[in-house]
């Protein structure tokens, strides 16, 4: 019911503390789940555990079935060949091959870019007021992905709207009209994909896309793995920040001391994020499987285990974060979340996300230190990914440049 029940999605949390209690798993009749900061820092940094194929949560006979009849042109980011999907050693390969684009040396030369778009997106607005996710927090990662994976300006709104239809496809429990959408926009990203690596094997640049697209030899990429990357790395880049700064504008502004403290000491943004990873995460489950009899937090856990790390729930666990239900951006360990999992699954996009959503919210507020919500924003369906639909901001009267 929890990963299902739309009320519960909507606000999960409560829900969270009901499972916290004596025992670090608690087990269900089909899948088992986790609050416990200990438990879940071990399963998901133990050779134990894996992600069964991305379909951890399903019994093994619906797993082997599903990879049977799965159509390669509507495989989503949860399914193989994407890393999220994969276990060591393929895991280590194709991993191995995409962390050249996010090394600290890249990242730290994207923060020119990522102030550019920001200040650019800025400029084109009216004032007044404005859909931040729709008109800023939305587009800016969009900028960012698309030059890691060579996309002309022009295509940026195609990958926006295929990213929003697709990006359902991490959720359970969906409806037939859900999916249905979902998989037409998957079908659409396969096929663009396609001919987009076409192109750049043509015309290759000096972007992540183009750079994996020639490499030959053993280490080279089938064309279903090379799509595979590329709708990771815009689902996974995209979804992450929108979320993350549409999480901190909501926040901040229910807590507008915090926010005035963070416009008079802008050094303490980096903080800030990361009180917003752990309070209001942008991903609020992951799921893995037991590979083999093990014990966790001095649980025994058999063979084929499915576990949900409900890593909001785990954000807030009391015997790591003092006071965990309260948003304050000047806790002292916020850092300690697990909003960008551990061990290998460990997101290698964690970098650059936070460079993004600390450029944007730094550039955002320097702009309109008084930013407050309009009307009561609009939460997303979704119940792995958590952010807003929609907000609706008012900015009052920017701050000249």
């Amino acid at each position: 019911m929890l990963a299902i029940d739309p009320k519960i999605a909507a606000d999960p949390f409560p829900t969270y503390e009901l499972l916290r209690g004596a025992d670090p798993i608690v087990r269900g009749p089909v899948v088992s789940s986790t609050v416990d900061h200990q438990a879940a820092n071990e399963i998901l940094r133990s050779d134990d555990f894996g992600t069964a194929a991305g379909h951890a949560e399903l019994p093994p006979f619906l797993r082997r079935v599903l990879e049977r009849v799965a159509d390669p042109y509507s495989l989503s980011p949860v399914d193989k060949p994407s890393l999220l999907a994969l276990d060591p050693p393929d895991h280590t390969r194709h991993r191995k091959l995409v962390a050249r684009a996010f090394t600290a040396r890249r990242i730290t030369a994207l923060e020119d870019r990522v102030t550019s778009v920001a200040e650019k997106l800025l400029d084109e607005l009216d004032g007044g007021s404005f859909d931040l996710v729709e008109r800023y927090a939305a587009r800016l990662p969009v900028a960012v992905i698309a030059d890691l994976l060579g996309v002309p300006e022009e295509q940026h709104d195609w990958l926006l709207d295929w990213g929003n239809r697709a990006a359902i496809t991490l959720d359970p429990g969906l409806t037939f009209r859900e999916f249905r959408d979902a998989e037409t926009a998957l079908r659409r990203m396969h096929h663009w994909f396609d001919e987009h690596v076409a192109q750049l094997r043509r015309n290759p640049g000096d972007d992540l896309l183009s750079q994996l697209a020639l490499i030959d030899g053993e280490d080279a990429l089938t064309d279903l793995e090379l799509r595979a990357i590329g709708l990771l790395v815009l689902g996974a880049g995209f979804e992450t920040t929108v979320n993350l700064i549409g999480n901190a504008v909501v926040n901040l502004a229910a807590h507008p001391e915090q926010r005035d403290l963070l416009v008079a000491e802008p050094e303490r943004w980096p903080n800030a994020v990361e009180e917003v990873l752990r309070y209001d995460s942008p991903v609020q489950l992951t799921v893995r499987s037991a590979l083999r009899d093990t014990v966790v937090a001095g649980t025994p856990v058999p063979e084929g285990l499915g576990i949900l790390v409900l890593l909001g729930g785990v954000n807030r666990d009391p015997k790591v974060f003092t006071d965990p239900q309260a948003f304050d951006v000047t806790r002292a360990n916020p850092d300690q979340h697990l909003s960008f999992s551990a061990g290998v699954h460990f997101c290698l996009g964690a970098s650059l996300a936070r460079l993004e959503a600390v450029t944007a919210l730094r550039t955002l507020y320097a702009r309109y230190p008084d930013l407050e919500l309009a009307e009561a924003p609009v939460r997303r369906g979704t119940r792995v990914l958590h952010g807003y639909e929609q907000v609706r901001v008012m900015t009052g009267s920017p701050v000249p440049a």
